[in-house]
C-alpha cells in the first residue's frame, strides 16, 4: 500500500467508485478512509471543511504530498496499470482539464441530489488499519 484515498462514505456514487477501485487494486496500492472518520483524518490535520472540496489522495510515504478533487481522480487513474496513458491523453487535449475540473465540481456539489445518500457509511475491506470501524462512533 502506498496511498490513502479519502472518500465520502455516505455518497452512493463515491462508494461505487471506491468498490470499483477495490476490485481493480485489491489493496495493493490503496487504503480507503471515509471522510466521516474524523478521528483518523484529524491525525493529518484534515477537517470536514477540507473534505467539502472533494476526495483526497495522500502519499503514505510522504503525507504532506496530497491531491484533491479532480487532481486526486487523475492521480489515481495515473497510478493504475496502463492508466497513465489515458490520463496523459486526457491532459493533452486542449480544454479537457478545465472541463474535467468543472464537471468534477458539479458532481461533488450535487452528489446526494443526483446519486443519493447511503443510510450507513461504507467501510472498505482495505481500510487504513484493517479494523474498518469509524473512529468517531
Amino acid at each position: 500500500m502506498n496511498y490513502y484515498v479519502i472518500y465520502d462514505g455516505n455518497c452512493n456514487l463515491c462508494v461505487t467508485l471506491v468498490q470499483l477501485l477495490e476490485n481493480l487494486d485489491q489493496g495493493k496500492l490503496f487504503r480507503y478512509i471515509p471522510m466521516q472518520d474524523e478521528k483518523v483524518l484529524s491525525q493529518w490535520g484534515i477537517t470536514a471543511q477540507d473534505c467539502e472540496q472533494g476526495m483526497i489522495l495522500i502519499d503514505a510515504q510522504s503525507p504532506s504530498k496530497r491531491w484533491q478533487g479532480s487532481n486526486a481522480a487523475e492521480e489515481i487513474g495515473r497510478l493504475l496499470p496502463l492508466g497513465s496513458v489515458f490520463v496523459e491523453a486526457y491532459r493533452a487535449l486542449p480544454g479537457m482539464k478545465w472541463a474535467g475540473d468543472r464537471f468534477y465540481a458539479q458532481i461533488r456539489d450535487n452528489r446526494y441530489t443526483v446519486f443519493g445518500k447511503r443510510a450507513n457509511t461504507y467501510q472498505s475491506a482495505y481500510c487504513i488499519d484493517d479494523d474498518c470501524r469509524i473512529g468517531n462512533g
